[in-house]
């Protein structure tokens, strides 16, 4: 995925820069007098016609600092009047528009981008600037609009294995290693938040590395992370702060960003599942409340985020400190209301998975309400999805691949044949709509109109690998496993594994596609009790990277017809690892001791 699509991530901070004094006073909401545009082919025809250059703000509606340059760079009038004169002004909700935040992300919110006529870019910047520095940097651009630094060359050459070879597996594990802050827990970033991958790799660590040493430092490391963590979920409402300032836990900011919320809630799960420690079943069951009383629509899809103040520009530590009482006397601070499909997915994947692992009904049913909801409202011809009702782009891959990874949970949830066929469905639009012609994907699909190409990005090609891999084994369907090693090439690629912040997930994905899941199935009647009670044991198991079956003859052959089970007069339930099958189990103890024995490393 999530996952994420990848989601959280430093590069999605709301990132800013102190260069004037009295930034952290209070600002009063004022209008701009910027014209803004759309992103579109008009703007850059308009700047070309025009001879001006192209100014980009991107921001996220839930930012503080973009509350704060709106409030106070973009309402100053020597730098209104010099956009005027010489910019054509573009702003850009990144939610809104994923192929271009996508294609910006490591810049921060808000970022700002100078483009020439022709949408070649000049200059980037990350974060906060105030009103005298832009001023200067507009001047400075329109003196010398030669890019500020060289592009690096593209890469036209990828992998040709769809596996890591030795030599670049052990930089990304000697990477993985040397990111960990022993001290504060999390990676050695002075944003602090839970990478996803790079926990979800340690706990596959702790489990399968035959270095007893290794396993008891991996699981430290989860067990560190995840608990210093927990000073980001908020106290009163639940659900979890984006990230923390300061190299510490205890200096959060307080929007509320879905990616965050479905990535934490989770690997908590999945950490709870792994260690039985209740505090993380909490965490999950934190976020999932807060998600229920906030985030919900009534029809019962999600909405995006949750700003982080109540007065827009204005810090809001004080507001967060106060009780839930206190806090509605003085409002609620902004809800994105914005219904789009990935973040959908992501929430619907991670809800499932909870109830996966701790049979808690209300997840399972709020998850399917969500999904039969974006299948309905945005699902397109095909089998992929849109982004929001109507996009003025897209598709975007990350719609598609979270519904698909979405639908995918949903299946080992409840069995329903209809959940892997929407998986599928999805798979299929994605190879069709954002295969790139070498190896990967593009992040959006290919649009003459676009003033700028797609990008791929790395996140979404782990999740893309991942996602096709276990669809072969689900469905045994070869041209998965064809599309899973298409992501892997590009991921193999030296250049690509080792961008920061991404080894854990590329490992993670040559692991999977190197192995095949742990392979759960029960044999029986959908109607019969001890069926049903055989399946949630494997529903249990805390492993992640399964295959879990119900074949129910009644309803014919399962997909993947790779193993041929005995008719027997009642029902069982078989686990096959990658060298040996069971013998039937016929109650669930017996089936837990078989798998305790077959899920051995």
């Amino acid at each position: 995925m999530w996952q994420m699509q990848k989601v959280i991530r430093i590069a999605l901070a709301c990132v800013w820069v102190l260069v004037a004094g009295g930034i952290n006073a209070a600002v009063a909401p004022q209008d701009t007098r910027v014209q803004w545009q759309d992103w579109s082919q008009d703007a850059f025809a308009q700047a070309k016609r025009e001879g001006k250059y192209v100014v980009l703000d991107l921001e996220a509606v839930w930012c503080h600092w973009c509350h704060v340059m709106d409030q106070r760079t973009y309402a100053n009038p020597a730098v209104t009047d010099y956009l005027a004169a010489h910019f054509v002004a573009i702003k850009v909700d990144q939610d809104a528009r994923p192929d271009i935040a996508n294609r910006y992300r490591d810049y921060g919110w808000p970022a700002t981008i100078f483009f020439a006529a022709d949408g070649s870019e000049i200059a980037k910047r990350s974060g906060y600037i105030a009103p005298d520095n832009f001023l200067n940097l507009l001047q400075a651009i329109v003196a010398d609009p030669s890019p500020e630094t060289s592009s690096q060359a593209s890469i036209t050459t990828f992998s040709g294995s769809p596996l890591l070879s030795d030599a670049l597996r052990g930089t990304l594990q000697d990477m993985h290693r040397n990111s960990y802050d022993w001290r504060e827990g999390g990676l050695k970033l002075a944003q602090k938040f839970v990478d996803r991958d790079s926990v979800e790799y340690a706990l596959w660590l702790s489990k399968n590395s035959r270095d007893e040493k290794q396993q008891e430092k991996e699981s430290e490391k989860v067990r560190q992370t995840l608990h210093a963590a927990l000073a980001l979920i908020d106290p009163e409402w639940g659900g979890v702060y984006q990230y923390s300032t300061g190299g510490v836990w205890s200096n959060p900011h307080f929007e509320k960003i879905m990616s965050s919320q479905a990535g934490y809630l989770r690997l908590y799960a999945q950490a709870w599942a792994d260690t039985g420690d209740d505090a993380y079943l909490s965490a999950a069951t934190s976020i999932q409340q807060y998600i229920n009383d906030f985030l919900t629509s009534p029809e019962g899809a999600f909405f995006t985020s949750q700003d982080a103040d109540v007065i827009q520009g204005k810090h809001s530590s004080d507001y967060f400190s106060l009780s839930d009482a206190e806090r509605r006397k003085k409002g609620i601070p902004r809800i994105d209301k914005h219904r789009y499909a990935r973040e959908n997915g992501w929430m619907i994947e991670a809800l499932a998975y909870l109830y996966e692992v701790s049979g808690d009904k209300r997840s399972l049913s709020s998850a399917i309400v969500a999904a039969n909801w974006v299948i309905e409202n945005r699902q397109l011809p095909g089998g992929g999805f849109s982004h929001d009702r109507a996009d003025v782009a897209g598709p975007y891959l990350g719609d598609s691949l979270a519904m698909g990874n979405a639908c995918l949970a949903l299946y080992r949830a409840t069995a329903e044949r209809k959940w892997l066929s929407c998986a599928a469905d999805a798979g299929k639009f994605i190879e069709r709509v954002f295969a790139r012609q070498d190896a990967g994907f593009y992040t959006s699909a290919m649009r003459q109109a676009d003033p700028v190409a797609p990008v791929s990005l790395v996140a979404e090609n782990i999740e893309i690998t991942r996602f096709m891999n276990l669809m072969q084994h689900y469905t045994g369907d070869p041209a998965f496993r064809t599309m899973a090693e298409h992501g892997m090439r590009y991921l193999a690629t030296p250049k690509i594994a080792t961008q920061h912040l991404e080894e854990a997930g590329v490992l993670l994905a040559d692991e999977e596609l190197a192995n095949a899941p742990l392979h759960f199935t029960v044999v029986g009647s959908k109607n019969d009790e001890m069926a049903k009670a055989l399946y949630l044991v494997a529903l249990r198991h805390p492993q992640r990277y399964k295959r879990i079956e119900w074949l129910d003859r009644n309803e014919g052959e399962l997909p993947n017809k790779d193993v041929q089970y005995p008719d027997i007069d009642r029902s069982a339930a078989y686990v096959c690892s990658a060298s040996r099958c069971s013998v039937p189990a016929f109650n669930p103890e017996k089936y837990t001791s078989l798998i305790a024995v077959l899920a051995q490393p």
